[in-house]
């Protein structure tokens, strides 16, 4: 008597694997897919937008921007102290000389912000997109940059000017920069 085993039986599963594994599989392949969807949809329906606005000396001190956007905006030497902006996404925005001492920029996107001479002193900005971003002659005095993503053209200008510690994180801003 032959045994015979069909494509539903224990050969298949030992070439695709055990079954946590395809799962695992499964999910890792989906994520992508979900990940470009969310940015796809964008900020909720509540977040303001403001994309290529000219905001230049705008006033959003100690405002719940959480989730806004900010896309190619102008806010050259506008106020955004204390903020609460997580999330938001100030992707190309011009911040040069602005105000974003005390801001909470937890997640936010700076990708190809401007941010030279801006005010980051005490800012949180873990877990933030700062890729293809300008820092000359920011202030950082007591920011959290921890597990942000940061080019090593600006890590190294950062380090220069870095010192303190967050007053609400207690992380010391060259820890979060990774200096040596």
């Amino acid at each position: 008597m032959s045994t015979a085993v069909s494509a539903t039986g224990p050969a298949s599963t030992e070439k695709r694997g055990p079954r946590w594994a395809r799962c695992l599989r499964a999910v890792l392949a989906v994520l992508p897919l979900l990940a470009l969807g969310l940015f796809l949809l964008g900020s909720p329906a509540w977040a303001e937008d403001y994309s290529k606005r000219e905001l230049q000396g705008a006033d959003f001190a100690g405002q719940d921007l959480s989730g806004w956007k900010f896309l190619k905006a102008n806010l050259r030497q506008s106020n955004l102290s204390h903020v609460k902006a997580a999330g938001a996404n100030f992707f190309g925005a011009n911040l040069s000389k602005a105000n974003l001492r005390g801001a909470d920029l937890r997640g936010a996107t700076l990708d190809m912000a401007n941010l030279q001479g801006a005010d980051l002193r005490e800012a949180q900005l873990q877990d933030s997109m700062m890729w293809l971003v300008r820092v000359e002659g920011i202030e950082i005095e007591g920011a959290d940059f921890t597990n942000a993503l940061i080019r090593k053209d600006a890590l190294a200008i950062l380090c220069d000017r870095a010192s303190g510690v967050n007053p609400v994180t207690g992380r010391a801003t060259r820890d979060t920069l990774g200096c040596d």
